[in-house]
């Protein structure tokens, strides 16, 4: 028994120092210096009060103050909330908004503000949503100062998974921030998943949620299993009833460099679903899931992503097509 239980500590030492470092593979040697050094950005500035900041300059600006032309319905078409006082405000029972471009991984920075006229109490009181996904993994947007709910409702949760590590809510009418870093689902060629989402987020400043892993979509009364989605989709805010107020978002997109991504309306992808020609042929286009196209070519079936309202590109091989007027079709290959 004593050489075994010898065997064992061995074989778990040696396993430990395996995974503790020397199966580690880094692409560089160290302090190697043909490394490339990383971009130089400004990185903008914090937000003070009632005076918005700045973001860093390698952002993607989603709402300055002004302009809501990156926001639509979730449709796709024109949103009816409104820009007031430098702010995008819901418009009760107007419906969730969501950007025109998707994302996936990225740090994600939402400014937001609930009434300053209290009005309710625990989830009737300044309720909004931030999302990913397309309204699949919500963190929620609540006035939770003096004002119980239950725990995986409060502002900072993932609504229904994870309550937030605190409490860090300001007072109604004060501006808040969150910054948001999501790790996007993975999913295999067969729809398994691969790897869940994950998300860690600071409530002005404050670590309230630290690489939490999301068991599926938040949900209200369950919590039901992960959908194979596309790695980028649009985020969203919630219309739950309350003038809740936005400024100052913006998001940097994280991991390699990839194509942008769009999520056109319902109505413009059906318009460019059917039959095209293609010089003396025809090619079909058919509707796919989450806002993407279908083709085939060469005997394989392609799922096209937008690049812009008449371009599309697939993913497994390199292929782009445009879409021409007087029904045409121009499909590049490996170019």
């Amino acid at each position: 028994m004593k050489n075994t239980t010898n065997s064992i500590r061995l074989v778990s030492l040696l396993l430990i120092g395996f995974q503790s470092g020397s199966a580690v593979d880094f692409e560089w040697k160290s302090h190697d210096r043909e490394q490339p050094l990383p971009p130089v950005i400004e990185p903008g500035e914090f937000s003070v009060g009632d005076k918005a900041g700045t973001p860093p300059s390698d952002a993607i600006v989603l709402f300055d103050g002004k302009n809501k032309s990156a926001w639509v319905d979730m449709n796709g078409n024109p949103t009816k909330w409104i820009v007031k006082e430098g702010a995008l405000e819901c418009v009760p029972s107007s419906g969730y908004i969501r950007t025109l471009q998707s994302f996936g991984d990225c740090q994600l920075h939402v400014e937001w503000a609930t009434p300053k006229e209290v009005k309710g109490n625990s989830q009737g009181r300044g309720n909004s949503g931030v999302f990913f996904g397309l309204g699949q993994y919500e963190i929620q947007v609540l006035d939770c100062y003096q004002n119980t709910t239950y725990a995986d409702g409060l502002a900072g949760s993932l609504y229904g998974q994870y309550p937030p590590l605190v409490n860090a809510c300001k007072a109604p009418g004060e501006w808040q921030t969150y910054d948001i870093i999501y790790t996007a689902p993975r999913f295999s060629a067969s729809g398994e998943l691969i790897s869940p989402a994950y998300i860690t987020a600071f409530h002005n400043g404050v670590l309230i949620q630290y690489h939490s892993e999301l068991s599926g979509p938040t949900s209200w009364i369950n919590r039901p299993p992960y959908v194979n989605h596309p790695e980028k989709l649009p985020l969203a805010f919630q219309d739950h009833g309350n003038p809740v107020r936005f400024r100052n978002v913006w998001v940097r997109e994280l991991g390699k460099k990839s194509k942008p991504e769009f999520y056109l309306s319902e109505s413009k992808l059906d318009e460019l679903a059917g039959v095209w020609n293609r010089g003396h042929r025809t090619i079909e286009i058919t509707r796919g899931a989450f806002g993407t196209l279908k083709m085939t070519l060469g005997g394989q079936e392609l799922v096209l992503y937008a690049t812009s309202e008449d371009t599309f590109f697939a993913k497994t091989t390199d292929v782009i097509v445009h879409f021409k007027e007087e029904r045409m079709i121009e499909i590049s290959v490996g170019e």
